[in-house]
């Protein structure tokens, strides 16, 4: 989602700049995920967990390459437990009968 079309930015805590200077010191600048195409020099700061949780353990230094893979990755993978979620059930024999249950 781009950050023009989210509130995500709205749900940071005031003194993000501070935790985020901390997170990128922490880790050295150097990123933590090295995915494909890591730029290895960390100028982003990510969620290891998705959620709010804004805490020093739940966040990593990450590169701009790794941190759009990340990205991605995590809304195709929620794009598509959306789309599992609205396919209907199959349609069950209508011969077919449901043993009581104990049996």
């Amino acid at each position: 989602m781009a950050w023009s079309t989210s509130n995500r930015a709205s749900r940071l805590p005031s003194d993000w700049p501070r935790i985020r200077l901390a997170v990128l010191r922490r880790d050295r600048r150097e990123c933590q995920l090295r995915l494909p195409g890591c730029r290895r020099r960390a100028t982003q700061v990510d969620h290891r967990k998705p959620g709010d949780d804004h805490s020093l353990e739940n966040l990593q230094a990450v590169c701009s390459a790794c941190h759009s893979l990340k990205s991605s990755r995590e809304g195709n993978e929620a794009r598509a437990r959306l789309r599992a979620a609205r396919r209907r059930p199959e349609e069950r024999h209508p011969g077919w009968v449901t043993p009581p249950k104990g049996s």
